[in-house]
């Protein structure tokens, strides 16, 4: 049996290189997740275009079902991130973020582009840079079509530079 007097004093690890100050440890945690929060909130702000929720619901893990949208035009999903438009008889599926510093796209109807509002990148319908400080398109999401749906999975993005082949045929025709 032990007694209180073997421990060793308060102040026994002083010199140790990794100090053990469980509040102070908490304290720069807690602040780490604070900023990070704060920092994902800051992105997701944006009045975009018109919001939509998936009706389906999720399929499997990272599907989500949408109907297909009766015109041309985008709609926001914003709890997922995911901007579905519909153009000239094609369906694409897209990341939410701009591809250059992940500040949320905005669609321009009047224009019939997106735009960045941070660094003013634009990109056509279907993801395609135009112009601004951005050096590739908008990164699409896989999507198949299921009947008068179209199922996009959240967890498969493509890349217009590191996966051309893929980028270009992320698109249900209809």
């Amino acid at each position: 049996m032990t007694d209180h007097r073997d421990r060793p004093e308060p102040d026994a690890c002083e010199g140790c290189a990794v100090a053990p100050d469980r509040r102070q440890f908490l304290q720069r945690a807690a602040a780490a997740a604070a900023g990070i929060l704060l920092s994902l909130g800051a992105t997701r702000q944006a009045a975009l275009a018109e919001t939509i929720r998936p009706t389906v619901g999720r399929l499997l893990s990272t599907g989500v079902s949408y109907p297909i949208p009766a015109q041309d035009g985008a709609e926001i999903d914003k709890d997922n991130q995911v901007i579905l438009v519909r153009w000239q008889g094609s369906v694409y599926a897209f990341n939410l973020s701009c591809p250059h510093q992940n500040t949320a796209l905005r669609w321009e109807a009047d224009d019939g582009r997106f735009q960045c509002p941070k660094h003013h990148s634009k990109y056509r319908p279907d993801g395609t840079f135009i112009s601004g400080r951005a050096t590739r398109g908008m990164d699409r999401l896989g999507i198949t079509r299921q009947g008068d749906h179209v199922v996009v999975d959240i967890d498969t993005m493509y890349k217009e530079d590191a996966n051309p082949a893929q980028w270009k045929t992320a698109v249900v025709t209809l």
